[in-house]
């Protein structure tokens, strides 16, 4: 194997591919980037076995061929070297790189090693702009589960509608949907899957590339490829049936309150110094003097009390919630006002932004 190729240009697919590669002692193999060159391709390859990411570059080829050399040694290396051409050649399993005056080998494996990252031949579901995508994901990620014992919140779940990704995430304490519009939907055959929390980050982080345009979305059994131009994301799905959380959304509300979103965030900030190991904030919804009052306090440290003036309709409430959870949400909502309601069942709150109805974010309260 022989290509030429700019440094910026294989600094740029190094770190795409690299980033899922962890320390594996197990199969070290896939602690690997395999470089293949086939006739006008140049194909750098990473995988974990759940997810695997293929980025194309650019480049001169000079002889055909296929290494796999370590990640992190590779990657560090490239991203050390001038803005120059880089000159990549193999011998005896070893990678001789050669830019300017720099000359250096780094051992590397045989490409038959390296695990095979499956190919879906099957033809897009959907397409859609890498912003909204990028930007709906964003505001569900992060409310995503760690759990071995229940599978099917450990990931996105995503269905597929006339138009539209109907989008969820929960940890059993709070939930998001967010409801994707802008879709270019050609078929649905399965119309609900679950996707793994780390591939969406990393779609997420590669979606941030201001080169990719359009995603299409490919489905294939158990598996899913996101097709980014010149970079494909496979991953497995989530076996399992995401629960139905449209019967936990509350209907009915004791109150809901309308207020400036980024002066309850600064409120709820101030208050969670105070809040003691539970992270508990109380709020006292008070429809009379159209308020909302913070408090918290800690043995420890003090108390602490503010409030903010809001639109409020139905009675008045004393609530408490983890501070973070409520942060999670609000820091989720891009309109300056938002709508906080809380429902008659065991005060579980919705909150959502005024002129919005795409995002809804549920988070069960520590006392009501």
């Amino acid at each position: 194997m022989e290509i030429i190729c700019l440094q910026e240009n294989l600094k740029k697919g190094l770190n795409i591919t690299e980033r899922i590669i962890g320390k594996n002692l197990t199969l070290p193999i896939l602690n690997n980037i395999l470089i293949s060159v086939e006739k006008s391709s140049i194909k750098l390859c990473s995988t974990d076995l759940e997810i695997g990411i293929n980025c194309e570059i650019s480049g001169k080829i000079i002889k055909q061929g296929a290494i796999a050399i370590p990640a992190k040694v590779l990657t560090s290396f490239i991203n050390n070297l001038p803005n120059k051409k880089v000159q990549l050649k193999t011998k005896d399993n070893k990678l001789m790189i050669k830019c300017e005056n720099y000359k250096s080998q780094i051992k590397g494996f045989s490409s038959e090693e390296f695990p095979i990252i499956p190919k879906i031949k099957s033809e897009p579901i959907l397409k859609i702009n890498k912003d909204i995508l990028r930007t709906g994901l964003s505001q569900i990620v992060e409310i995503t589960a760690i759990s071995e014992s229940r599978p099917e919140i450990s990931g996105i779940y995503m269905k597929f509608e006339k138009e539209s990704i109907k989008t969820a995430a929960t940890d059993s304490f709070r939930l998001a949907e967010k409801i994707i519009n802008d879709v270019d939907i050609a078929s649905i055959n399965e119309n609900e899957i679950i996707i793994p929390k780390r591939t969406v980050v990393e779609l997420i982080r590669i979606l941030q590339d201001d080169d990719i345009g359009n995603v299409e979305l490919v489905l294939n059994q158990n598996q899913v490829l996101f097709n980014l131009n010149n970079v494909q994301i496979i991953s497995r799905l989530i076996e399992g049936k995401f629960p139905d959380y449209t019967q936990i959304i509350p209907k009915e509300f004791q109150a809901q309150v309308i207020t400036n979103k980024q002066e309850l965030i600064n409120n709820i900030k101030l208050a969670s110094f105070f809040s003691g190991k539970a992270n508990e904030v109380k709020l006292s919804i008070l429809p009379s003097k159209s308020l909302v009052e913070l408090s918290s306090e800690d043995a420890d440290v003090g108390s602490h009390k503010s409030s903010l003036p809001a639109k409020i309709q139905g009675k008045p409430i004393k609530i408490s919630f983890n501070y973070r959870y409520l942060l999670d949400g609000l820091n989720n909502i891009f309109s300056d006002k938002v709508i906080i309601s809380i429902g008659k069942e065991a005060g579980k709150t919705l909150i959502t932004s005024v002129g919005d109805e795409s995002y809804k974010y549920i988070v069960m309260p520590i006392k009501a």
